[in-house]
């Protein structure tokens, strides 16, 4: 899934680059998550990230949250902690986890809204890759979330966002 030219690992990379944790992840937006709840989350990450030299990018639809996270290891093995407590989502699948030596992927956050086809394509690609047990049955839950109906019924941010820099799903 993040073998394309780029991404970790690839052989163009500075192997004197600062030592980056990254953690990728996809969850679903808890009841009562709305457009509000959103702003607040935004607005506080972007504070916080800042502070904890976290950045990534973050893509949410359809009431689905997908992010990239990279920065220090203290700091996102802290905030992994932080968002698996977060009662705002719950199926939190991990779709990538790794420590290397490279520069950052996403030196800005962004949201942007994405249509039910192109984030079921990456959970549907994670869902084949998957053998964890418990991350199967969250990423077909997600995906029968996603099949339930048309987009712009399924969470009512999902059709408001689009564009807005440095923002990340993190801590209250």
């Amino acid at each position: 899934m993040f073998d394309e030219p780029g991404f970790p690992g690839d052989a163009e990379f500075d192997h004197t680059a600062p030592t980056l944790d990254t953690f990728v992840y996809c969850s679903r937006a808890a009841e009562g998550v709305d457009d509000i709840e959103v702003d607040r989350i935004i607005e506080r990450s972007q504070r916080r990230n800042v502070d904890r030299d976290i950045t990534g990018v973050m893509v949410f639809g359809s009431g689905v949250f997908f992010q990239w996270i990279e920065g220090p290891p203290a700091q996102v093995e802290n905030l992994i902690a932080s968002l698996h407590g977060d009662p705002r989502h719950y199926d939190i699948v991990t779709l990538n986890r790794g420590v290397e030596k490279r520069e950052r992927l996403y030196p800005n956050w962004e949201m942007e809204r994405v249509g039910a086809d192109d984030i079921r394509a990456v959970l549907q690609e994670a869902l084949e890759s998957a053998e964890d047990e418990n991350n199967i049955a969250a990423l077909k839950r997600i995906l029968e979330h996603l099949d339930s109906g048309p987009l712009n019924t399924l969470h009512p941010s999902a059709t408001k966002w689009r564009d807005t820099d440095n923002s990340k799903l993190g801590p209250r």
